[in-house]
């Protein structure tokens, strides 16, 4: 008699699994592996889980059922293997359900003015009429609460509580910006003094365990550089895209390339929503219409060209930009200055480009 796999697949129709009384080939328990070799025949079962307690009764209906079909000559004995079926993953739970885009800004380098951009990013944005958080994630150097002048405020617990049951810590909320930062629960005169995995652990906390509620955007200030932080934050919750941070200058320029490719490293994979070019030029209160190049000219958009992101903007550096992050009041309130436009235009671009 020649065997062939159709004669094989209808003898084990006739299998009836003991638990749920349907044929296991209709179960899909026959996994599509038979193979023939002579009088051998081979194949494997599938089951869910390994410690099934119907297995060795289904294999001994199996072997009677061929050996019924095909004749005793069939070598079925220790040739039907067992398969655990591979289980889909439970999609996750999002960290941040309510956040419609999280948007880091970061830079290569310090100094370049990422977090005046960031501040004053997240003011434009909500007065445009969005829901807008900002995260203080530079645990080393946290400046959110100098900037909105709230270095008194002290979180409390929300009524919320998280998916775990764990109480929710309320952001503090200043010029329609709900803001968090570690430098609301460390004295703000002493240095924060942070191994690795402490401050990663800080800011997933930071990051999963406030209630931000319902946001448009949730902006994260990143510490400067590349670091196990980043990765972190990548880990936690589904980055919309990073906007990269840097000034006109050739050193600030090589850092931000560094910035732009650990984004963009395979391991990470965040887009890159643009380049924002800060401190593009000096332009004193008194001469509005003058452009002193002091850092270098276009050094930024000749970047962006390079790595083909956008030049969101070129934001120009004025005294009151510094006298009124120091007060506490970013420049982005002021619509009508220089400074307070081009924040203006940058939110514009941004909830353009985070939306394609």
């Amino acid at each position: 008699m020649e065997y062939y796999p159709k004669l094989i697949i209808d003898s084990l129709k006739t299998v009836i699994h003991p638990a749920k009384g349907q044929d296991i080939v209709s179960l899909g328990m026959v996994e599509d592996d038979i193979r023939i070799n002579g009088k051998r025949v081979s194949f494997s079962l599938l089951f869910e889980r390994p410690n099934d307690p119907t297995v060795a009764a289904i294999k001994r209906d199996c072997i009677a059922a061929l050996k019924r079909d095909l004749g005793n000559e069939v070598e079925i004995e220790d040739n039907i293997f067992v398969k655990i079926k591979t289980q889909p993953k439970p999609e996750e739970e999002p960290a941040l359900p309510g956040v419609r885009n999280v948007i880091a800004v970061a830079s290569g380098k310090g100094g370049v003015g990422k977090s005046t951009v960031t501040a004053n990013l997240a003011v434009a944005l909500a007065q445009a009429g969005y829901s807008v958080g900002l995260l203080d994630a530079d645990i080393f150097g946290p400046s959110v609460p100098i900037m909105f002048d709230t270095v008194e405020a002290r979180p409390v617990l929300s009524e919320q509580k998280g998916a775990t049951g764990k109480e929710l810590i309320e952001p503090i909320e200043k010029y329609g910006v709900k803001m968090l930062s570690i430098g609301y629960f460390i004295d703000p005169e002493s240095a924060a003094v942070w191994r690795g995995g402490m401050a990663s652990n800080a800011l997933k906390q930071l990051v999963t365990d406030t209630a931000w509620g319902d946001l448009d955007y949730l902006l994260i200030d990143m510490p400067p550089g590349t670091s196990d932080i980043h990765i972190t934050l990548v880990s936690t919750v589904k980055i919309t895209g990073a906007i990269i941070v840097s000034t006109p200058q050739k050193v600030a320029l090589a850092d931000a390339i560094k910035g732009i490719n650990m984004f963009q490293n395979e391991k990470i994979n965040v887009p890159i929503l643009g380049i924002v070019e800060n401190m593009a030029w000096f332009t004193p209160a008194e001469l509005p219409n003058n452009r002193y190049y002091i850092f270098g000219e276009g050094g930024a958009k000749a970047l962006a060209e390079r790595m083909n992101v956008p030049l969101l903007a070129q934001i120009p550096i004025v005294q009151s930009i510094c006298d009124n992050a120091d007060k506490g009041t970013p420049i982005a309130l002021n619509g009508n200055s220089i400074t307070g436009m081009a924040f203006a235009e940058l939110a514009q671009r941004v909830a353009e480009v985070a939306q394609k």
